[in-house]
């Protein structure tokens, strides 16, 4: 067999590099590390490489992909698609929301043993965007001892200038279920929001202000220990549940929330929206009352 003539060489090569370049980007290779090369002594320097030599050098190339560690990808903390479908409270819009965390310390919390106590240790809470413009802080309000929690979104205008949550039409609408549908008064149950703060033009609270607001509706679930939640619309259940799952899907079926059975509804200010809904929330009011043997 006649040896290889250097065009040939050549073209094995060209071939050997091509299909190890095409190996190397398959297996996620963005560029070739560089390594420090030790000086050539005198004596390697005189001696030349055959042709064929090179020829095989490159042919085994393609074999050391396998020895090419690939990159480590750092993972990415992409935003999480919530799906507004309008079943919400006020100022519903599209949005995408990052994943949140509390961002109160713990042992904050742990010092606090009551309602009183948790409202002294909000303070005039400054810790998110929602202070600049409020008027008050809408702690809560009810019997620190209910069986029954309601929870919903944030304050509007009428909550926001009262410092009492839901007590615009939204909330009248609320006190009517209590009182005509329940057979309860509003001072029987407890009633709070996710975040204390209105927010502007009754626009949908943002992660980061749910985040901060978290934990202190948190520590007033944890203190008045009710039987079950009612988490009213997209927001209350979804912080609580902790699922992006929309309000639609999730009403009417049972839940737990730290051991806390937890009924997700339909807000008081879409039914406003659309009147035809209220025999969903009436539905979903009855289990409620079957729960507590009231119905």
């Amino acid at each position: 067999m006649s040896a290889d003539s250097p065009h040939e060489l050549l073209a094995q090569i060209t071939h050997s590099l091509h299909v190890y370049v095409q190996s190397l980007q398959a297996s996620g290779v963005e560029g070739l590390p560089s390594s420090p090369t030790a000086p050539a002594t005198e004596g390697a320097l005189a001696q030349p490489v055959s042709q064929s030599e090179l020829a095989q050098s490159a042919l085994a190339a393609p074999e050391q992909t396998a020895q090419v560690s690939k990159p480590q990808k750092e993972p990415i903390a992409g935003p999480i698609d919530i799906e507004i479908d309008g079943s919400d409270g006020p100022g519903a819009q599209t949005r995408k929301a990052s994943a949140a965390t509390p961002t109160e310390e713990p042992s904050a919390m742990a010092s606090v043993h009551s309602l009183e106590e948790l409202r002294a240790e909000i303070g005039d809470c400054q810790r998110c965007r929602l202070c600049e413009k409020r008027n008050s802080i809408v702690f809560g309000v009810g019997n620190p001892n209910a069986e029954i929690v309601f929870v919903g979104e944030g304050p509007g205008y009428e909550e926001d200038k009262q410092g009492e949550p839901f007590v615009g039409r939204a909330g009248q609408l609320l006190t009517q279920i209590i009182t005509k549908g329940m057979q309860m008064q509003r001072e029987d149950v407890y009633i709070v929001n996710v975040v204390k703060c209105r927010p502007p033009e009754n626009r949908n609270p943002e992660p980061d202000e749910i985040a901060a607001c978290e934990p202190f509706l948190v520590k007033q679930l944890e203190l008045i220990k009710p039987r079950v939640i009612v988490a009213l619309g997209k927001f209350a259940a979804q912080t609580l549940l902790q699922d992006t799952t929309p309000i639609t899907r999730l009403r009417g079926k049972w839940q737990s929330y730290c051991g806390i059975k937890l009924m997700p509804t339909l807000h008081p200010a879409f039914l406003l929206r659309n009147p035809k809904e209220k025999r969903l929330v009436w539905e979903d009011i009855k289990a409620v009352l079957r729960e507590m043997g009231r119905f």
